[in-house]
């Protein structure tokens, strides 16, 4: 029995050994075979690989702080409004604040006012895809009891069934800075703009900023008023028009107008992007940039290809040569 124990002992230890070598002499002829592939290719010349440079370089964890502050503000270059602002308006002085914009930094979110033009909200963020987006685009003022009180910014960036909004207040004071912004209502925002233009008691006020056409007009409404010639329903009414004329406000029909024509340019974008054409001429100009795009494929292929052929001659390795040619190319075009 103790025979039969040891020469199973025996026979098992020879076995692990022979696996053992058998590793050991397979994962060195392993080697050994990369070892002359390597070798094969370095003597039948290295244009047989093809290797692709890439110039970015890689990002993992808080090492892409940089590439994200770059891709944040290619998804800034990206923000588009959905309308177009309307013009200037309102009293003079504030002609000054066209094309300038203000910022502030609030819970990890930066708010721009560009008076006249629109407000944005961008996510300080260094995840890969921070949030960007136009929270309103300048429409019209609102005005109460004669006093210019608030921009009026609509038509922002979708929010389920409606679209962001910004009402922008303003308060005296020793310079132009946004002192805060809030969210009353979902997606309805309220922020208010400190700046010395409202500090005079009458810099605000609507009357004397109109046309001596409308401000005619403007003091025979009055008048019917006082007579009760009019009700007060049918003065507001009136009095609105006015400022329409003016350019201060939109009417209803305007309003719905311009909010339809975005909703038609938006779903035309989108069935484009999924690759419906509104036209055949869409279509044929689309064919056209795709057809285009091929030839420019098709002359880089036969410029590496020449590159394979000759880059012996002209000494230099695949990779550079791949390189000279891509810039020839990008120079013809």
């Amino acid at each position: 029995m103790a025979f039969s124990i040891r020469t199973t002992s025996m026979a098992s230890s020879y076995a692990t050994d022979i696996a053992t070598m058998h590793r050991k002499l397979s994962f060195r002829y392993y080697l050994l075979f990369i070892f002359a592939q390597v070798w094969f290719l370095v003597l039948t010349g290295s244009d047989k690989v093809n290797i692709k440079i890439v110039e970015e370089p890689s990002s993992y964890g808080m090492l892409n702080s940089y590439n994200a502050h770059n891709s944040y503000q290619e998804t800034e270059k990206r923000l588009k409004m959905r309308i177009k602002p309307s013009n200037f308006s309102g009293p003079v002085h504030f002609h000054r604040l066209v094309g300038h914009c203000f910022n502030k930094t609030e819970t990890n979110y930066r708010y721009e006012l560009c008076p006249f033009s629109n407000v944005t909200q961008h996510e300080q963020s260094l995840r890969w895809n921070p949030y960007s987006g136009i929270l309103g685009v300048w429409q019209e003022w609102e005005i109460v009891n004669n006093t210019f009180v608030a921009m009026v910014m609509g038509e922002g960036d979708n929010c389920g069934k409606i679209q962001r909004s910004v009402k922008v207040i303003f308060e005296c004071g020793s310079k132009h800075e946004i002192k805060n912004i809030t969210e009353p209502k979902t997606c309805n925002y309220l922020l208010v703009f400190l700046t010395p233009f409202v500090c005079h008691k009458h810099a605000m006020l609507v009357y004397p900023t109109l046309s001596e056409e409308l401000q005619t007009e403007w003091n025979l409404l009055e008048g019917q008023l006082q007579q009760n010639l009019i009700t007060n329903k049918g003065y507001k009414k009136r009095l609105h028009k006015i400022f329409e004329r003016a350019g201060y406000c939109l009417s209803p029909e305007q309003k719905e107008r311009i909010s339809h024509d975005a909703t038609q340019i938006e779903e035309k974008a989108q069935k484009e992007e999924a690759g419906e054409f509104a036209t055949l001429a869409k279509c044929s100009e689309e064919y056209k940039k795709l057809k285009d795009e091929a030839e420019g494929l098709r002359t880089l292929l036969a410029l590496n290809t020449d590159t394979v052929n000759n880059d012996n001659n002209r000494g230099g390795t695949h990779v550079d040569l791949i390189g000279d040619r891509e810039m020839e190319y990008d120079a013809l075009n």
